[in-house]
């Protein structure tokens, strides 16, 4: 099989499976969808460029350029679906059309010269800007998201960030591999080319596979948190809130043992010891010196160690359950954290 059969094969597949996803994500039933959609759109625009693995001559002039020119619409896309994951109440506003700005220039440009050497030489200095500029967008979003995730809730958002991130680092490790690709097309190394042709393939090919998995095992992973708290809240203030404070969540979490909720927030525990959320934000860093994840994890784990001692008739997944942890992997990260150990080999060391 020659090098352009088995890049056209793979092609045909990566295009196939990206369609099967996108209507998987459009249709499966989930309690947040927005996402979804965003990340569908994104997966359909990248699928259309893709089709230029396997599709050589597109015989309508304007679809060639339509399919060029929607390369614009990838990065701005993506950017939209990390803040539709990362914030449940995220809303679009009619400024952010200008998202839309350098596809339609472009896309005006090539119907009116027909894709031009130098129209596709000045697309591609702006693909390359606009890829790196929104992956940056991306990052930071991703940076305030995990710091108002661990200040302003108990439960884990540490998957999300987890996905969200390693899903960029990949997409910077698949740009790597089409520079690379564009170098020895321009240098004209073509067995080097061949073979960034079909690693670039094989890669992208397991990339989405990976997504379908995800998307099958874990369709409820994006939780959300609201956009509009204050993603600094452990930056000093002019007003320190009172040491006072500090002693009375401890005293109601001792008592009344809120962390077992695992839907515990900042505001659902600042309006059960009636103070202000900013007040509480400021006792827990300034006087406990912890984000609220980290200080309602510590309760729950003090719990979770007296269980895992005294109740040896509950398993390890039922102590995590009864002291307010959702999920397994967040529970072992917490304990291990506190602790040095995972739950079962603590359970072993006191037995």
């Amino acid at each position: 099989m020659s090098i352009q059969a088995l890049t056209s094969d793979i092609g045909k597949i990566l295009v196939f499976l990206i369609a099967l996803l996108s209507v998987f994500l459009l249709t499966a039933k989930a309690q947040r969808r927005r996402p979804n959609y965003w990340f569908a759109a994104f997966l359909l625009v990248t699928g259309l460029d893709m089709t230029g693995m396997f599709l050589y001559q597109i015989p309508y002039p304007w679809l060639n350029s339509l399919k060029v020119a929607s390369v614009l619409l990838q990065m701005p896309l993506y950017w939209l679906y990390v803040q539709h994951a990362c914030y449940h109440n995220y809303r679009l506003a009619p400024i952010q059309l200008l998202h839309t700005l350098p596809f339609v220039v472009f896309l005006s440009w090539f119907l009116g010269s027909n894709l031009s050497e130098e129209s596709f030489r000045w697309f591609k200095a702006l693909v390359d800007l606009q890829y790196y500029g929104y992956i940056l967008a991306v990052l930071y979003t991703l940076r305030t998201f995990r710091k108002r995730a661990r200040d302003h809730y108990a439960a884990n958002h540490q998957q999300v960030y987890r996905w969200l991130f390693q899903t960029t680092l990949l997409f910077l490790a698949g740009n790597l591999l089409v520079q690379l690709r564009s170098l020895a097309r321009d240098t004209a190394y073509a067995d080097a080319l061949s073979v960034l042709q079909i690693v670039t393939g094989v890669f992208a090919l397991v990339i989405i596979s990976w997504f379908v998995l995800k998307a099958l095992s874990q369709p409820m992973l994006f939780q959300g948190v609201d956009v509009h708290l204050d993603s600094h809240p452990s930056q000093p203030e002019k007003q320190s809130a009172a040491p006072g404070s500090l002693k009375a969540l401890d005293m109601h979490m001792e008592t009344e043992k809120p962390y077992l909720d695992p839907d515990l927030t900042l505001q659902k525990l600042a309006s059960q010891v009636n103070l202000a959320e900013k007040e509480v934000s400021q006792a827990l860093n300034q006087h406990g010196g912890k984000h609220f994840f980290d200080y309602v994890n510590d309760y729950r784990i003090a719990l979770a160690k007296e269980l895992l001692r005294d109740k040896k008739d509950l398993t390890v997944l039922e102590v995590l359950y009864e002291v307010g942890f959702n999920s397994k992997s967040s529970f072992y990260t917490a304990f291990k954290k506190v602790t040095g150990s995972t739950p079962t080999a603590y359970r072993k060391s006191v037995s």
